[in-house]
């Protein structure tokens, strides 16, 4: 059976009228508590300006892309272009942000974490070594944040990311995964198609507890889990 190629959804709120009365209360009840805090702010502040309809005057569009230059990615070229002589606003740092409790964790990870299999090749061996581990990477202006991580399940390091800017909170030793990450999930559940990941990775760890990757069996059923999770997922 040939499977279906996987691809990308988003959810998108463009009503004026919403963002003012779902969107804006929604974050101001639950507020977010990585740097993105700072975007929303900003974006808060877009939000009371096209009610007053200043953005409809040269003054307040100007102010408006000066705001955007510091949001998210910044200023497309195109916008460099149409607006050179723009000066970025000052962009508000968000300070000892730390984790608000255990249900925002299984969020956040739904979102942002990822469950891995490794495999190491060994010389002069048949059988590959195979590893779990769990990781959140966020930009390294969160540095803080993820260091929070470290202290909230009693494990873990901070490395830097290959993706640029970042930083990593990853478990590597396989006593921590097994004894605090997957069972904090396996009670504050992991949402969305992560959720097939986390439960993949709960086998694969099974595989390895009993010794079974020591094994030809074993190991090609890890390769196996491996090869359909995260990126390899279909739909």
């Amino acid at each position: 059976m040939n499977s279906i190629p996987s691809y990308k959804v988003k959810f998108r709120v463009e009503s004026l009228n919403e963002m003012v009365y779902t969107i804006i209360p929604h974050f101001e009840k639950y507020s977010l508590a990585t740097q993105k805090l700072a975007d929303y702010l900003l974006f808060k502040d877009v939000v009371k300006m096209m009610i007053n309809k200043e953005h409809l005057n040269k003054k307040g569009l100007n102010k408006i892309v000066s705001i955007k230059a510091v949001v998210n990615k910044g200023l497309n070229p195109e916008l460099q272009m149409d607006f050179p002589d723009i000066t970025p606003v000052f962009r508000p740092l968000v300070e000892k942000k730390r984790i608000p409790n255990v249900e925002w964790i299984a969020g956040f990870t739904s979102g942002e974490g990822c469950f891995k299999i490794g495999l190491v090749k060994r010389a002069n061996r048949k059988i590959d070594q195979a590893y779990i581990a769990f990781q959140i990477t966020q930009h390294s202006r969160d540095e803080q944040l993820l260091k929070s991580f470290i202290d909230f399940f009693g494990c873990g390091i901070l490395e830097p990311s290959y993706r640029g800017p970042a930083v990593n909170f990853a478990v590597y030793k396989f006593s921590d995964n097994y004894a605090k990450i997957i069972p904090f999930f396996k009670e504050h559940n992991i949402l969305g198609v992560k959720s097939e990941d986390f439960k993949d990775w709960c086998e694969a760890a099974e595989i390895i507890k009993t010794k079974k990757h020591l094994t030809e069996q074993g190991i090609h059923q890890i390769i196996s889990l491996k090869s359909g999770m995260n990126t390899g997922r279909s739909v």
